[in-house]
C-alpha cells in the first residue's frame, strides 16, 4: 500500500468510506421496508379479524365464517386452554401450530409460524363468546411479502457494486482534478531545481503554478508562486552580489598588487617608498570598509544585528559626525550648514547612529560640485526624530531612485550613486534605521541636488532585526 501512489490510497479510501455508508444505508433501508411490509400484513389480518370477531359474538351457534373457503386465511377457534373448537377448511387441510396462549395485558399478539406452504404470519385475538374466554386464531401467507423483500434485494445487490462502480470512476475524475495543482506544483519544483542546479537558467521565465480554485489547493499555489518568485529572485541578487562584491575588491587588490610587485621590482627611494606605501594604506582602508559593511549587512540578514540601548543625544552624535566631515568639505570648498539647535534626548546606538549620519555626509560631499553647501538640520515631529541631509550636487533620476539602496548599485552617466564603502553604503544605512525602527526618504532631482531625511523613534527599540 505504501508504493501506491496518494491518488490510487484516496480513491481506495473514498471508495471504502462511501462503499461502507452505502452498505449501511442500503441495509437499514431494507430493515425499515421490510419491517413496514409485515406491518402492513398485521394490519390486513386485524382489520379482517375485527368483523370475524364482531359475528361470532352475536352469531355463536353458527359460527358462520369457518364455513367461509378463503385461500389466504387461515381461521381457527380455540378455548382458553388452547383445544380446538372450530376450523376453517385450509386450517383442517393444513395444521398449524398456534404455539402458546399468553396474551400479556389481555392484549392481541403477533407471531410468525411454519406452515407446510411457507411461512404464516398470526394474529391470536382473546374475546368472550357466551361467557367463556376463547382465541381466535387467524393466518396468512407471507409469500407475497417474501417475494417482494426477495426482489428488493436483488435490485441492492445489483445496485450496490454499480454504486460503488460510479463512486469509483467518480473519485478518480475528482480526485485527480484535485491533486493537479500538486501534480503541477512537483514539476515546477524540479524546474525550480534545475534553476538552482544550473545558474545559466536563472534569468528563465519563473515557472507559475495555477490553480482554478479558491480553496486550500489554490492558497498552497499562490504561496508556491511567491516562493518560487523569492528563491529566484534571492538567486539573481546573490549572483548580482557576488558579481559585484567580486568587482569592487578586484580593483583594489589590483592596485595593492601592482604598487607591491613594483617596489619589489627594484630599490626606491625613501620618498616613492613613503608615496606607495600611502597608496597601499588607502587601498587597504578601502578594503576594510567593503569587509566591515559585508560583516554588517550579513549580521543583519541573519537577524543578528545588534542594536545597543544606550541614552544619549541625537544631536550630539549629529555633530560629531559633521566634525569629521568637515575636512571632507574643506578639501572642496563645501561648506556644512548645521541647525542643531534643539536638544533630542533619545536611546540607541552612538556608533551605529554616527556611521548612519556620517554615510549622508560623505555621499553629500562626493556628490556635490566645489563651493556649494550641505545643510543639515534636525528636528522633532510627533514623536520620531528627522534628520535631513540636503545637498546641491548632481541628483539622482527617476529611474534609479528605487535602486540606490541596494547593494554596490552603481548607475551609469554622470549621476551615478556610489555609497560609501565601495557601493554598501546606503544599504548600511538602510539597515541600521531599519534596526532602530525608522525610515529613510528621499527627495531628488538631476542636476538639483538631493534630499535624505532619515526619521527615527525617539526611543529606539532594542531588537535584533533583517535588513529589507
Amino acid at each position: 500500500m505504501k508504493r501506491r501512489s496518494l491518488r490510487f490510497r484516496m480513491m481506495l479510501l473514498f471508495c471504502l468510506v462511501v462503499g461502507a455508508f452505502l452498505l449501511s444505508t442500503y441495509a437499514i433501508v431494507y430493515s425499515i421496508f421490510a419491517r413496514e411490509l409485515r406491518a402492513q400484513l398485521d394490519r390486513r389480518l386485524s382489520e379482517a379479524a375485527e368483523p370475524m370477531v364482531a359475528d361470532l359474538a352475536t352469531n355463536a351457534p353458527e359460527e358462520d365464517v369457518f364455513r367461509l373457503d378463503l385461500p389466504d386465511e387461515y381461521l381457527e377457534l380455540l378455548d382458553a386452554h388452547g383445544t380446538p373448537l372450530n376450523l376453517s377448511k385450509n386450517w383442517r387441510e393444513h395444521p398449524l401450530d398456534v404455539g402458546a396462549l399468553d396474551f400479556p395485558d389481555g392484549k392481541p399478539v403477533f407471531r410468525t409460524v411454519q406452515g407446510v406452504g411457507g411461512q404464516f404470519r398470526m394474529e391470536l385475538i382473546p374475546f368472550q363468546l357466551v361467557n367463556r374466554s376463547v382465541v381466535l386464531a387467524i393466518a396468512g401467507p407471507t409469500r407475497d411479502v417474501d417475494i417482494v423483500l426477495d426482489n428488493f434485494r436483488r435490485v441492492l445487490i445489483v445496485l450496490l457494486p454499480v454504486s460503488l462502480l460510479l463512486i469509483g470512476v467518480i473519485s478518480g475524475w475528482f480526485v485527480g482534478r484535485s491533486l493537479s495543482p500538486i501534480a503541477e506544483l512537483t514539476k515546477h519544483a524540479a524546474e525550480l531545481a534545475q534553476l538552482v542546479s544550473d545558474p545559466r537558467l536563472v534569468d528563465r521565465k519563473i515557472p507559475q503554478l495555477v490553480s482554478h480554485s479558491e480553496d486550500e489547493l489554490g492558497h498552497l499555489a499562490a504561496t508556491f508562486n511567491e516562493l518560487f518568485a523569492r528563491v529566484v529572485a534571492v538567486l539573481q541578487q546573490l549572483r548580482q552580489f557576488v558579481s559585484n562584491a567580486s568587482h569592487e575588491l578586484r580593483t583594489p587588490l589590483s592596485v595593492l598588487q601592482g604598487e607591491t610587485e613594483l617596489l619589489l621590482s627594484e630599490r626606491r627611494s625613501p620618498e616613492e617608498y613613503q608615496k606607495t606605501l600611502e597608496v597601499i594604506h588607502g587601498e587597504l582602508r578601502h578594503l576594510s570598509r567593503i569587509v566591515e559593511g559585508l560583516f554588517t549587512l550579513s549580521m543583519a540578514d541573519a537577524g543578528q544585528l545588534r542594536i545597543a540601548n544606550d541614552e544619549l543625544y541625537i544631536n550630539e552624535v549629529l555633530e560629531e559626525a559633521c566634525e569629521i566631515a568637515v575636512p571632507l568639505g574643506r578639501a572642496k570648498g563645501i561648506r556644512i550648514d548645521q541647525n542643531l539647535e534643539q536638544e533630542v534626548a533619545s536611546t540607541g546606538d552612538e556608533s551605529f547612529l554616527c556611521d548612519l549620519f556620517l554615510v549622508f555626509l560623505e555621499n553629500a560631499v562626493k556628490y556635490s560640485p566645489p563651493n556649494t553647501r550641505i545643510k543639515v538640520s534636525l528636528t522633532r515631529v510627533n514623536g520620531s526624530v528627522l534628520v535631513r541631509f540636503e545637498d546641491q550636487g548632481i541628483g539622482i533620476s527617476s529611474e534609479h531612485l528605487p535602486h540606490i539602496f541596494e547593494r554596490f548599485y552603481r548607475a551609469s552617466g554622470s549621476d551615478s550613486v556610489e555609497a560609501r564603502s565601495g557601493g554598501l553604503g546606503l544599504a548600511i544605512a538602510q539597515a541600521i534605521v531599519t534596526a532602530h525602527g525608522g525610515r529613510i526618504e528621499c527627495q531628488t532631482a538631476p542636476g538639483q541636488g538631493s534630499t535624505f531625511t532619515v526619521m527615527l523613534p525617539v526611543q529606539a527599540p532594542h531588537v535584533s532585526v533583517s535588513s529589507p
